[in-house]
């Protein structure tokens, strides 16, 4: 993995989704979103760093809408590779994940995500 500036998944905007396809199927415990740190930014900021962001469980490729399995907040201030825990014991199992980016912190023209990863269990 690659976290030079730039080297990310860019999307205009500050709103936008990946469906990601696991390499098999499972029951989802956390997920991982990770962005440069400030100190590798040449401005000293992030602003292009997601801030509110929600994923779902798709039960197969096409869904409208999936299963919300949570909804947080990338902070800025923290460390560059932030972990979030999903609540419950309702979350089922799924090889289709949905990102869905729902702001930035500020960035007017693209938002960046440099990785984001899915934890489980089979």
């Amino acid at each position: 993995p690659d976290v030079n500036p730039g080297n990310c998944w860019a999307f205009r905007g500050s709103q936008g989704f990946a469906i990601i396809r696991l390499s098999s199927i499972i029951r989802p415990t956390a997920v991982t979103l990770e962005h440069i740190p400030k100190a590798l930014s040449p401005q000293g900021t992030i602003p292009s760093a997601p801030k509110d962001f929600a994923v779902y469980g798709l039960e197969k490729e096409g869904e409208e809408e999936g299963l919300l399995l949570g909804q947080f907040t990338y902070s800025h201030d923290g460390d560059p590779i932030q972990t979030f825990y999903l609540e419950g014991d309702t979350v089922g199992m799924y090889q289709l994940v949905e990102l869905r980016v729902l702001s930035n912190w500020g960035h007017p023209e693209y938002t960046c995500i440099y990785r984001f990863r899915v934890h489980g269990e089979p």
